[in-house]
């Protein structure tokens, strides 16, 4: 395997890691306006993301500084 390869393959999983879980987070965004009715479904909600919240985060910045370290000219 070249660096270059290791390199596609490195960025595409962490992209895909985020973008996955962040699609739970805005699944979660929207559900709040369709499937929620009162304050305590709403909250259910908030707190089935809630734990993963911060690690979306994390995924973004890793791969963001991987993207960053693949491609300096950018």
């Amino acid at each position: 395997m070249t660096l270059q390869e290791l390199w596609f393959v490195l960025i595409a999983v962490l992209w895909t890691g985020y973008f996955v879980l962040e699609g739970f987070d805005f699944g979660i965004g929207i559900g709040l306006w369709l499937i929620a009715r009162s304050d305590a479904e709403r909250r259910v909600l908030i707190n089935t993301v809630g734990p993963v919240w911060d690690g979306n985060e994390v995924w973004l910045i890793t791969a963001g500084g991987a993207t960053f370290a693949a491609f300096p000219e950018w």
